[in-house]
């Protein structure tokens, strides 16, 4: 069986190419180009995970594991899918997740269909992330790693059974610790490589990335307190985002925070941190792994952000794919653009984006 794996040039991507190897697989390893490597440099070295060190560190692994090493230029797709998205939902006033994005249509879209091309079976991603079939429901389930402070499944949702059945994640039953351990024992040059934590795309600020990409001149308007007076003036909406509390220069003698932004009135609107709880949310653009959809109100734990504490809640179908979710206890900082995931017994059920307050 033939796999390819996407190389990022990290250890995780490595020691997946290497357990796959050991497995018996055909193994081809690929790294994606999405971004141009020259705007990757920081202070003259190549950083991110599409920068030309990185397809350097993928290309030694590949000699070391005795497989071919391929760069595949993914560039268009990634201009157009995610960062495009990226700059128009900050423009409207929503706090994107590109991870995300990149896995939906980069990773599991385009990477996959030029791995199929090819003759390959599947393809595999250092995701920390249980995946399998279970037959019991005749479904891919996903379901979160055993290493839960690396747990990746909340990027993950978006997988359609097509995708799942096309897709091999081998470290979702290994901790961080051991994965590094393994890519020692293997004498990989990656063992020790620090991670990013930042976007790949994005060595600078937000607001001077979106600028530059779209030209977009951003128009200077009132923070509004929850009374709705003027109470100062903001730069521009893709300088804030719900929750935010620095860099907000306002002298009133008290924290506010950024409770809303609303791009109708260039608005951004501040209060006290109690105005950031909230009860509920309605998402949209929802998809589902563990059933084919949301019929009747289910009770799942259900998590806001990528490094947030999933939450108990109930989760209703709503018209054209939307879905309200309640929470137990109100919940801090919901951000319309970012995605809710849905969890039980850390199973994903499914998960959408935020788009409103209910």
């Amino acid at each position: 069986m033939k796999v390819v794996v996407a190389m990022s040039g990290g250890v995780d991507s490595s020691v997946t190419a290497a357990l796959l190897v050991e497995r018996g697989y055909e193994v081809i390893g690929a790294t994606m180009q999405i971004w141009d490597p020259a705007v990757t440099a920081v202070n003259g070295e190549y950083v991110g995970c599409c920068s030309l060190a990185a397809v350097e560190d993928a290309r030694k692994v590949a000699g070391i594991l005795g497989i071919p090493h391929y760069v595949l230029n993914l560039r268009k797709a990634f201009e157009e899918k995610v960062i495009a998205y990226f700059c128009r939902e900050y423009l409207r006033g929503r706090t994107p997740n590109p991870c995300i994005a990149c896995n939906q249509y980069i990773k599991f879209d385009a990477f996959l269909q030029k791995a199929l091309a090819i003759g390959a079976d599947f393809i595999a991603t250092g995701h920390y992330a249980q995946l399998f079939y279970a037959p019991e429901r005749g479904r891919y389930l996903l379901k979160r790693a055993r290493d839960k402070g690396k747990d990746q499944t909340y990027v993950l949702y978006n997988l359609t059974q097509q995708q799942a059945a096309r897709l091999i994640l081998p470290l979702g039953e290994y901790t961080k610790e051991e994965v590094r351990k393994l890519a020692a024992e293997k004498k990989l040059p990656v063992a020790k490589k620090t991670e990013s934590q930042e976007i790949c795309f994005i060595t600078g600020k937000y607001p001077d990335f979106i600028k530059e990409k779209t030209g977009a001149v951003f128009v200077p308007g009132p923070f509004l307190d929850l009374q709705g007076r003027v109470i100062g003036w903001h730069k521009g909406l893709p300088f804030y985002t719900v929750g935010q509390r620095r860099g907000l220069g306002l002298a009133l003698g008290k924290r506010v925070y950024v409770v809303d932004i609303d791009p109708a009135r260039n608005a951004v609107i501040v209060g006290p941190e109690e105005a950031l709880l909230t009860s509920g949310l309605v998402s949209k653009e929802n998809n589902f792994i563990f059933m084919e959809k949301l019929e009747a109100p289910m009770e799942v734990q259900a998590q806001i952000r990528y490094r947030a504490k999933s939450a108990p809640a109930v989760i209703s179908p709503l018209d054209n794919g939307r879905v309200c979710v309640r929470f137990a206890q109100p919940q801090r900082a919901v951000t319309p653009g970012q995605a809710v995931v849905y969890y039980r017994n850390d199973y994903v059920i499914g998960g959408g984006i935020i788009c409103k307050e209910s």
